[in-house]
């Protein structure tokens, strides 16, 4: 064990006190009301993964296999932060195609600095071959993946390296890191006075507690932006925020993935906005972030709603 394991180990546990103490004023903390809470295998002997499962009544007294959301919360790879995504899964339940309506799995993940890569992509993998392996409960031609922040650098490192070409209809991708080899202080917001950037100190922590020393950080599982474009889904919608600076290399991803033939990629900067926004968003919140939130969801569900 390292000295600067133990320094981060330390950092790492005054970040979440902070961060669930902040949740806590602002939104009461995390309080997700799921339908169902099941424990799936891992990988890993004796362990499971616990997943929030949403659906509407009537998909679940179906006996037709549902289409399937599977989704992964923000952490910057160390917050535990899962349930947060609450309302964004209640929202696809409730708001996709009556006759079609999405099952939504919100799965968790294991948490750096005490599980870096690529155990969360280990778990992230887990869960998507478990959704893959119930055909009967599943409709595997409309398998999709969502993700906020680190949880959206997961999808897309998940769909482009371990999973074959078309496996998944749609990838939904909020806010993504998707390159952590370049100086983090060097990424710019599109909105230089935006004053609720990441800070640079925050994000080095994030990434020197992910990634472990010695590995290439433009390995693809890693910097998706390093991966095969052609093997991201065919339909993508990228969430960005004018105020963020993981913005530019997110809309980047998007413009490379749009450049394929036979891509329906859609591509949303949401003006006035920070990093992770739509979580602290409530009725009483500036018109123009209640608004795209609303705006950010809708675009979700169009995009689950395609044929």
């Amino acid at each position: 064990m390292s000295f600067q394991y133990c320094i981060d180990r330390c950092l790492a546990a005054i970040l979440r006190g902070i961060v669930f103490v902040l949740g806590y004023i602002v939104r009461g903390g995390i309080n997700p009301h799921p339908d169902e809470i099941r424990h799936i295998p891992s990988r890993d002997a004796g362990r499971s993964i616990k997943v929030h499962i949403y659906r509407t009544p009537s998909s679940s007294s179906s006996s037709t296999p549902s289409p399937v959301l599977i989704n992964f919360h923000g952490s910057g790879f160390l917050l535990p932060q899962h349930g947060e995504d609450d309302d964004y899964c209640r929202h696809i339940t409730n708001e996709t195609n009556t006759k079609s309506k999405y099952t939504v799995l919100d799965v968790p993940y294991r948490l750096a600095p005490e599980h870096p890569f690529p155990t969360a992509l280990n778990d992230v993998q887990d869960a998507i071959n478990y959704v893959l392996g119930r055909p009967d409960e599943f409709d595997l031609t409309r398998v999709s993946l969502s993700g906020f922040s680190a949880g959206a650098n997961l999808v897309l490192a998940a769909s482009a390296n371990l999973f074959p070409e078309d496996t998944f209809r749609s990838l939904i991708a909020f806010y993504p890191v998707t390159d952590l080899s370049p100086v983090t202080g060097s990424k710019v917001a599109p909105n230089a006075q935006e004053k609720k950037k990441i800070p640079p100190f925050v994000a080095r922590l994030f990434n020197r507690c992910y990634v472990p020393v010695g590995v290439d950080h433009r390995d693809p599982r890693i910097s998706p932006r390093f991966a095969q474009v052609e093997r991201f889904p065919r339909r993508v919608l990228m969430i960005t925020a004018d105020g963020d600076n993981l913005a530019p290399e997110g809309e980047e991803l998007a413009a490379q993935v749009s450049k394929l033939e036979g891509r329906h990629v859609v591509c949303r900067r949401m003006v006035g906005c920070a990093h992770g926004w739509d979580k602290s968003t409530r009725s009483s919140s500036p018109q123009h972030q209640v608004e795209a939130k609303e705006q950010a969801y809708r675009l979700a569900v169009e995009m689950l709603n395609e044929e």
